[in-house]
């Protein structure tokens, strides 16, 4: 049976519009669970990166509750979430927001360092590790703008998971990426997936949802749809296709 993560409960947000109310989620209940590689599909518009960011603190619903470890992240406060997107949670964007004037590596360190649960030396052996899995230990040390967009997105990535998190939340993080970088990532993504990383992405990239084991439609800021996949394989990726798309169609996506 599987474990539960994170709980929506009654989920709404809505926005100041033109004197009245622009409702963007709807009353949402949904569960997260423990090593799944969960993805988000809809049309633009209809909510999905809204609904990422209220399901990780990093945006307040209007209305309803998002229970992580028994604690509501809509009424905590501030400095709680905070600690968590130093600890418990990860992200990844569509833009890597690495500091310009640090190096690939001090980019990561400095997310490391937040986290005081361990010492400086065993951040650092942390860092060198993951640079080693994204393939970019040989330019750790140039800056942002040295690299390919594709090498700062793996930099982010390993920005992303440098503490662990128990749960990896990345928006469109291909988005901005060209076909080879977009596989490169991917293949990360559902590598850390595989490693029992929890994953909760937002995408409108097919390529991208096939690596789910758990799809989500949003329409009209409510879920819709949803499909159960086994872990991606590479050689099956023709026939998943297939059944990704006829269920996208029966959703008139």
């Amino acid at each position: 049976m599987k474990k539960t993560i994170l709980s929506a409960k009654a989920l709404c947000k809505s926005f100041a519009h033109n004197g009245g109310q622009l409702h963007i989620l709807s009353n949402i209940d949904l569960d997260l669970y423990k090593g799944d590689f969960t993805v988000i599909m809809g049309a633009s518009g209809s909510g999905k990166s809204t609904l990422l960011y209220a399901l990780s603190g990093m945006d307040r619903a209007t209305a309803g509750q998002v229970f992580y470890n028994e604690k509501d992240l809509v009424t905590a406060k501030e400095k709680e979430l905070s600690v968590l997107r130093h600890t418990d949670f990860g992200f990844i964007f569509q833009q890597m927001h690495l500091v310009s004037n640090l190096s690939l590596l001090e980019n990561v360190l400095v997310s490391g360092y937040l986290n005081k649960n361990k010492t400086a030396a065993e951040v650092k052996e942390h860092a060198e590790k993951l640079f080693t899995q994204m393939n970019i230990s040989h330019i750790k040390t140039h800056l942002p703008s040295q690299v390919s967009g594709g090498e700062q997105q793996r930099c982010a990535i390993a920005r992303a998971v440098i503490n662990d998190p128990k749960l990896l939340f990345a928006d469109e993080p291909t988005g901005a990426l060209n076909r080879k970088n977009t596989t490169e990532v991917l293949n990360l993504l559902t590598e850390l997936n595989s490693e029992g990383q929890s994953v909760l992405m937002v995408t409108h990239d097919m390529k991208a949802a096939l690596r789910a084991t758990r799809l989500l439609y949003l329409e009209d800021g409510k879920i819709t749809g949803e499909l159960d996949l086994p872990p991606y394989r590479k050689d099956e990726e023709k026939s998943r296709e297939m059944q990704v798309n006829a269920w996208l169609s029966s959703l008139e996506w």
